[in-house]
């Protein structure tokens, strides 16, 4: 049985579903009828014009998610850091932020961010790494193929495509937006016993993830530990070091206590001046 919905909470940046903003307390002109109603909730608008919004999921699939009070409680904390960096866990995005597929009607076509297979092995050798993504399993399969090698995928904690979503027949089929709750990876059996101090009750949790991932309403439950770049459209002209800055930011955040703390306070910002070292990475 899917818990009750609670009413959506207000989040900087956040556009669907977003409750209403209280009407300014102004008198009408006269002549003029003040409107009692409230602005309606509309989904979040896509970057191309021509293109469908997402709708929002039904009830059946867990309709639209808040963060808990307990979450929102403890980002708000102030953090702090460690002397030595840790081995924090990855969980990443692929189409829109590895890759980009310019045509559907080649489903199997991908092109790659500059560094994307770098940035890969980098994370598997440094972190803990899961992927997950919204397209269907056997798209999911074709992409992580491009970029890992066999062994390399054997390493990922998780590879979850749109069927771990819970999401309902009709919306699997559907143009619906999801919804990346980080619990349900961090609940994962797998998951669970790969955490360092797992046998003295060391678990996954705000503190020590990051989810790597061009939307942010995907990560509405867990937004102070969403890593957000932006989106990967396959174009020339797009800059070339996201993924370099992406790996200079996990490096700092491996440091930090909380990483949901560290995040609220200063979120990943791409620096148009940024130029790879000598030798690249």
């Amino acid at each position: 049985m899917k818990p009750p919905q609670s009413a959506p909470v207000a989040i900087p940046g956040l556009t669907l579903a977003q409750p209403p903003s209280a009407p300014a307390a102004t008198q009408p002109r006269r002549g003029t009828k003040a409107k009692s109603k409230a602005p309606p909730t509309q989904p979040k608008r896509s970057k191309n014009p021509h293109e469908t919004p997402p709708a929002v999921p039904s009830t059946a699939s867990g309709g639209v998610p808040n963060p808990t009070p307990q979450y929102l409680a403890q980002a708000l904390l102030n953090p702090q850091e460690f002397p030595q960096p840790r081995r924090i866990l990855i969980i990443i995005d692929l189409n829109g932020t590895l890759l980009h597929r310019p045509n559907k009607r080649r489903p199997f076509h991908f092109v790659e961010r500059p560094h994307a297979r770098a940035f890969l092995s980098y994370c598997l050798e440094t972190f803990y790494v899961a992927i997950w993504s919204s397209a269907r399993p056997e798209n999911v399969s074709r992409m992580v193929a491009q970029l890992l090698t066999p062994e390399q995928v054997e390493r990922c904690l998780l590879v979850w495509a749109r069927d771990q979503f819970g999401l309902s027949p009709t919306d699997y089929d559907s143009k619906v937006q999801v919804y990346k709750r980080l619990t349900s990876v961090w609940s994962n059996p797998r998951v669970m016993s790969s955490h360092p101090a797992a046998e003295h009750g060391g678990r996954w949790d705000q503190t020590n993830t990051v989810l790597v991932d061009d939307s942010l309403e995907k990560a509405r439950t867990e937004p102070f530990n969403l890593l957000q770049i932006p989106e990967f459209s396959g174009i020339e002209t797009e800059s070339p070091h996201v993924l370099p800055q992406v790996h200079d930011y996990l490096n700092a955040l491996s440091h930090q206590a909380d990483i949901s703390r560290s995040i609220r306070l200063k979120p990943f910002r791409l620096d148009p001046s940024y130029s790879l070292p000598s030798g690249g990475k």
